[in-house]
């Protein structure tokens, strides 16, 4: 699950805003590349099949780049402290260079063989919380001196194998899932699949991918809650207050040449303006002396120098490969446990595919086109799991969002995609930008997952305007869902042993499942929505596509 403040507002594919890094004007309506326009792809100068200038794919593929840039440097920050890696910022760096380097390779296979729409491929959120679940097993709990930093020693052998071992069980249950996805669209099953998931399955699924996160974010942002405010107010300000503010940038074009037009750039990089701003908040507070310098201080885990030799340790140049970490191990819960992220993951892509065709004027994708596309989302799943990113991968919605924010003419272009798919190779390779990434300060970083984790929340919650919450019915089914979702696993984390059959694998199958809070929900909603009278969950895999929108 993906969600940035970019992708809160999906504009219908007839809105246009004119001059908005338009290079290529007065080219509305006609034949280009050979490609006839339809009246809906009518706004725009470069539709899916041409190829814009050089310059305008490698500029605006840049943008893509940097609008996903937050989702996909947040997931392996998540992952660290559970991975044991929370005292290890260079491997950090190489878990976010690694899925920017596997995130460049899934997008060209969804641009060139999947889909085959303008959607960007990234890490997601669906597989936090079972990953999450499955190292919160008394077998993959950190031991207690990795938490004690000066009882770290990141060179060891004895630590190195603390963390490797726990992502290679990530590793073998994220490859084993990836085939069950696979298996569901390339056989055909998901529009089966999609005439029972209705709005009253995908929201509270959806709004528990981020709600049990509160933890998380609280507590990083608690390290300093003064520049937590300070990262929270600054994304507000740019993506609510200041959205409409066009910027004028210099532009070059065949027909104007040289000249300006406007750039909405507080819609677009709302998050990483807002994480630069208190990323040099921190920094110059640093130099001033202004922060703490005793660890044990309040506030010490915002200086900036506190990760500081990262950045000298890293190298400049670092090339993934499959099985960096060993060789993957696979158990039962984990298995179980990703398959639940699967099937979350599978409905958000469904419902970016429609935004994004609408969104570029393309027709709505055919069946054959969304199995394709899901059955390579499997695939890149596969390859995220061998390279051991810790994670999946899906589409992100930051980039259908980033569709619509700038109705820029030249988005709707495959080649644009291409060109941020390269973007995110070469940023995979160059080590040092991962080991940038990786100095964020924590509380910067627990401003953002604030946000971030409560426009998943809101956005999970929204697709109940397509069911009348007038309806006691439908009240019923999303309360019990949600709430449940939130109270069993409280209580199974709580009382593990509680639901023990002394049956180990078996056990940890059950604690898993019950303790990842969007499978409880998700599963209590689409059991009573299909089971109680009243419903409408029959619907057509296009419109259930966009109530899923996310």
């Amino acid at each position: 699950m993906n969600s940035a403040i970019t992708s809160c507002e999906h504009p219908g594919p007839l809105q246009t805003v004119d001059g908005v890094l338009s290079s290529h004007e007065g080219g509305q309506g006609r034949e280009k590349g050979g490609q006839p326009r339809s009246p809906s792809s009518s706004p725009l100068a470069y539709g899916v099949l041409d190829i814009p200038p050089w310059y305008l794919c490698i500029f605006l593929g840049v943008q893509h780049f940097l609008t996903a840039l937050g989702g996909l440097v947040a997931v392996p920050l998540i992952l660290a402290k559970d991975l044991c890696l929370q005292h290890d910022p260079l491997t950090q760096s190489y878990l976010i260079s690694t899925m920017f380097f596997v995130s460049g390779i899934c997008t060209l296979l969804q641009v060139f063989l999947g889909v085959r729409l303008p959607i960007l491929q990234g890490g997601t959120f669906a597989f936090v919380a079972p990953s999450v679940a499955m190292l919160s097993l008394p077998t993959w709990k950190c031991p207690t001196w990795t938490l004690n930093a000066s009882l770290v020693n990141t060179s060891s052998p004895e630590f190195t194998e603390e963390w490797q071992k726990r992502i290679r069980e990530l590793q073998g249950a994220i490859m084993v899932a990836s085939c069950v996805q696979m298996l569901v669209g390339f056989s055909g099953l998901i529009g089966f699949l999609m005439r029972f998931i209705g709005p009253l399955t995908v929201a509270p699924t959806i709004a528990l991918v981020a709600l049990p996160l509160f933890d998380t974010a609280g507590s990083d942002a608690g390290i300093h809650w003064g520049i937590a405010a300070t990262t929270v107010f600054l994304i507000v300000l740019f993506s609510q207050y200041l959205k409409s503010i066009a910027v004028p940038v210099p532009v070059y074009g065949r027909e104007k040449k040289c000249h300006t037009s406007k750039f909405y750039l507080f819609q677009v990089f709302p998050v990483l303006m807002g994480l630069c701003i208190s990323w040099l908040l921190c920094f110059v507070l640093t130099v001033t002396n202004a922060l703490p310098s005793v660890p044990t201080a309040y506030g010490y885990l915002a200086r900036t120098d506190t990760k500081g030799n990262v950045l000298n340790q890293a190298p400049w140049f670092r090339l993934p490969y499959p099985g960096q970490w060993g060789r993957p191990t696979i158990s039962l819960a984990g298995v179980f446990g990703i398959i639940a992220g699967v099937i979350s993951s599978v409905v958000e892509s469904v419902g970016d595919y429609y935004a994004c065709a609408r969104l570029v004027g393309a027709p709505p994708p055919p069946k054959h086109a969304i199995n394709r596309g899901i059955g390579i989302e499997g695939l890149g799943c596969l390859l995220a799991g061998a390279w051991g990113t810790g994670n999946g991968t899906t589409s992100f919605s930051e980039n259908v969002g980033a569709l619509g924010i700038t109705r820029g003419p030249q988005v709707g272009s495959r080649m644009v995609i291409v060109a941020a798919g390269c973007v995110l190779l070469l940023m995979g390779i160059f080590g040092k930008i991962g080991a940038a990434f990786a100095t964020i300060p924590t509380p910067v970083i627990g401003g953002m997952f604030l946000v971030m984790f409560g426009v998943i929340t809101a956005v999970g919650i929204s697709n109940l305007q397509y069911v009348d919450m007038n309806s006691s019915r439908n009240l019923f089914v999303f309360g019990f869902s949600i709430y449940c979702g939130l109270a069993v696993p409280s209580w199974v984390n709580k009382n593990p042993e509680k639901v023990h059959t002394g049956i180990l694998q078996l056990d940890q199958v059950i604690q898993v499942l019950l303790t990842t809070g969007m499978f409880v929900g998700g599963l209590l909603g689409f059991l009573l929505d299909n089971t109680i009278p009243g419903g409408q969950h029959g619907t057509d895999n296009r419109k259930e596509g966009e109530r899923a929108n996310i």
